[in-house]
């Protein structure tokens, strides 16, 4: 038996993958739902992340990172208009991680100790040969891992 378990049918932390993908925002909006009904917590991780190619030119790399943050910015924004929305609260944080992706999200998922992982489905058609970040959620395997369409 795992050391998580409070003795509650539901999850108590729920980690939410957000990048402001028409996907990331439906994972958004099922995880606000989920958590409403289950009493839960929300931690939402917005993963900034430099490409390779941006790292050989250190002006693009800032470039990158600011634009990063200002994504971030806007849905941090975005996600405290819907909260005032929602009857009753639910209680959320907002996480702004660098790195790629699906490392970021793997860490803070284990750090905050999350009961499940919700994320929108990619729509790269590199994801088709490389993994999206939610097959290597998947595979990493210490959650549940919900996929939004």
């Amino acid at each position: 038996m795992s050391g998580f378990e409070i003795g509650t049918d539901g999850p108590q932390r729920i980690m939410v993958g957000i990048d402001g993908s028409d996907t990331s925002l439906r994972a958004v909006a099922y995880a606000w739902g989920l958590a409403r009904r289950q009493g839960s917590q929300l931690v939402f991780v917005f993963a900034a992340t430099s490409n390779t190619i941006t790292s050989f030119v250190p002006d693009a790399t800032a470039s990158a990172i600011m634009a990063g943050h200002e994504v971030a910015a806007d849905l941090r924004e975005r996600v405290a208009k819907v909260s005032e929305t929602i009857h009753p609260a639910v209680p959320y944080v907002f996480r702004v991680e660098h790195g790629d992706a699906a490392g970021v999200l793997i860490r803070v998922a284990d750090e905050v100790r999350a009961d499940a992982v919700v994320v929108g489905a990619s729509v790269q058609a590199g994801h088709r040969i490389m993994g999206s970040v939610a097959i290597r959620l998947v595979r990493a395997g210490r959650w549940p891992v919900t996929v939004v369409p």
